[in-house]
């Protein structure tokens, strides 16, 4: 597994900002948490990454929850952001982490892939990368399940949708050395297996 800086990683809940939410009354589980955290991904992914949970204080460490195998790194759902939002991360997503940690342009050499595709969803501002909450011009609001890309060329985002509401993919937080493409996941369906034949 390629090596990940967990003191930067720890702030990735700033990504989604905690003032719009409620602390959860009681704390989830370690399993709880687990589960939290394998929903975020497909099962080729989820089931063979590190979980870490979020730091019990600001400033804190992560908590390794388990140990993985494939690089990957997935969080759970933050309690205290509104909404539903596990994820998991590639390396490329997590050394972008820490650009935007330090408020330098990240150097991003492939593409990158974030995965937030469990039900529901979280909510943020689509223009501003440090926004803490609704203004009048930050383009707060909901983002459904979906993948975050990352590509190493922001210029060939140029043209590309920049508004929740085109219905497929869009970049968000266009014009900031932040940019990437979210691409929304539609819900996944559960198909019936017909039962089997009884052969004469």
């Amino acid at each position: 597994m390629a090596r990940t800086r967990w003191p930067i990683v720890l702030v990735l809940g700033i990504l989604f900002p905690v003032a719009t939410g409620e602390a959860s009354a009681q704390p989830a589980t370690p399993n709880a948490k687990i589960t939290s955290a394998l929903s975020a991904a497909p099962p080729s992914i989820a089931d063979k990454a590190t979980i870490m949970d979020w730091p019990a204080t600001a400033g804190g460490q992560p908590i390794q929850l388990r140990a993985g195998t494939n690089g990957w790194v997935c969080f759970p759902d933050l309690p205290t952001v509104h909404g539903n939002d596990p994820m998991c991360l590639d390396q490329v997503w997590l050394d972008w982490v820490n650009a935007w940690v330090g408020r330098t342009p990240p150097k991003i050499k492939s593409v990158g892939i974030g995965y937030m595709i469990a039900p529901g969803g979280g909510h943020g501002s689509n223009t501003d990368p440090y926004a803490t909450g609704p203004t009048a011009d930050n383009e707060w609001g909901h983002d459904a399940p979906h993948l975050m890309i990352l590509v190493p060329d922001l210029a060939s985002l140029e043209g590309l949708p920049t508004s929740r509401e085109n219905g497929g993919p869009w970049v968000m937080w266009k014009s900031t050395p932040y940019a990437h493409i979210m691409a929304p996941v539609p819900p996944q369906q559960q198909q019936s297996t017909p039962a089997p034949k009884n052969r004469p």
